[in-house]
């Protein structure tokens, strides 16, 4: 099933975040500004987490919103 598949079908957003998790992990690569990345390493320090933990937990609240966007 997709996200998209997911989100038509009216789940709800524990069932979308189950599905957001439920999977390997992928390596990404992206290009971002230094002050973003610093900024959001700082808010990610703040909240006793690592960068990359920070920026999964922003995708998932975000992504679990579903149709709400």
């Amino acid at each position: 099933m997709k996200y998209s598949e997911l989100v038509d079908s009216g789940a709800t957003s524990t069932e979308i975040q189950a599905f957001l998790v439920g999977s390997e992990n992928v390596p990404v690569t992206m290009r971002i500004p230094r002050n973003l990345r610093d900024a959001a390493k700082e808010a990610a320090e703040l909240k006793g987490m690592s960068l990359t933990t920070y920026v999964k937990m922003s995708l998932i609240e975000r992504l679990s919103e579903g149709s709400k966007e």
